[in-house]
């Protein structure tokens, strides 16, 4: 499948600093290797991913990427990466890019994507 990448998102990280340009290029990557056929756009200021629904998203800010989930307060966390205090969001919080697990990312995206389908 091709992947569906939006220029704007492009522009968007274009505009980013670092070390927040390298985080949100390297979760943009591991987004498209766990779904190359995921929708991205800029949805509320910032890149969000959908298939089938809602999927993920990130939220910069000067010195980190906030990584959410739309739905994740009904992901199955079994790495306990997940923080969030809102009724249905929850989001990993990334400050290096070295700090991307890209494998337990990849399972969330996965689940969150599953949790679309049912």
């Amino acid at each position: 499948m091709q992947s569906k990448m939006d220029p704007q998102v492009d522009e968007f990280i274009d505009g980013l600093g670092e070390p927040v340009q390298a985080i949100v290029k390297r979760l943009r990557g591991v987004v498209f290797e766990a779904y190359p056929e995921i929708d991205e756009q800029i949805k509320w200021s910032k890149p969000s991913y959908s298939k089938e629904g809602l999927v993920c998203y990130m939220q910069t800010a000067k010195s980190h990427v906030n990584f959410g989930f739309y739905r994740g307060t009904e992901l199955e966390d079994r790495n306990n990466m997940l923080e969030g205090e809102g009724k249905k969001m929850r989001h990993v919080r990334i400050r290096k890019v070295d700090e991307i697990d890209e494998e337990k990312l990849k399972f969330l995206i996965w689940d969150a994507v599953d949790l679309n389908r049912k």
